[in-house]
């Protein structure tokens, strides 16, 4: 019964942060170009932060561990240290499992599942010693697996249980990791796959990088961080 009930929780993000708090700290942002991570990126330079993005557009591929492993040791050459990590990179494809490239999907659970793994345990020893904090993304989608991007729902399922995992396995060290959770957001990969949806019904991607903020400056850890439009 407890396992069950960890397995469903999940909790508003935390509010009023002072974000002044992030000013001198160093904040490496995977799928930091577009999009949510893009968000997070402007808010934190936005409060001081040394904040380094990565992502395809600057040739970083988050399913390739060494990849991800070696700009991490850059941004750490430079600054001695990296108190936070965010992973927003992901690929969503939409099309009814059978008629799906066996590649395209095994792409898929590559750059969604296996980048986030990547993303923390390259993040572990530079975390280790500045007592930070690791925050992966999941989706709407992971409470209930969707036709039409069974993948995609998959892989951000695995992502919340390997967060809960992780965040065991990583408590005596005093690292935190979260995970978060937007419903549906305003985002380039959004349009791609659903086009035009009608205004207002999607969250701002500013929110969710407010919401991103805030937790990274919080005492949570193995929480799902669910951000909404309202509430």
């Amino acid at each position: 019964m407890a396992d069950k009930i960890f397995q469903v929780n999940s909790m508003k993000a935390p509010i009023s942060a002072d974000f002044s708090q992030m000013k001198d700290k160093v904040l490496v942002v995977f799928g930091g170009h577009s999009g949510i991570g893009a968000c997070v990126m402007n808010l934190a330079l936005e409060n001081g932060t040394k904040a380094y993005a990565f992502s395809l557009e600057n040739g970083v591929d988050v399913s390739n561990y060494e990849n991800v492993a070696q700009k991490l040791r850059e941004v750490c050459d430079v600054e001695g240290k990296i108190d936070y990590v965010i992973n927003t990179a992901g690929i969503l494809n939409i099309g009814k499992l059978m008629d799906r490239d066996i590649l395209h999907i095994q792409k898929e659970i590559a750059v969604n599942y296996m980048g986030s793994i990547n993303v923390a345990k390259a993040s572990i020893p530079y975390l280790l010693k500045t007592k930070g904090c690791i925050l992966l993304f999941a989706s709407s989608s992971y409470t209930r697996g969707r036709a039409l991007y069974s993948t995609y729902s998959s892989t951000k399922a695995g992502i919340v249980n390997l967060t809960q995992a992780l965040s065991e396995e990583l408590y005596q060290d005093g690292i935190r990791i979260n995970v978060i959770n937007p419903e549906r957001t305003a985002t380039p990969m959004r349009y791609k796959s659903f086009g035009k949806e009608p205004e207002g019904s999607l969250l701002a991607p500013e929110k969710v990088a407010e919401a991103c903020l805030n937790t990274l400056l919080s005492d949570y850890t193995g929480q799902v961080i669910d951000v909404r439009r309202k509430g």
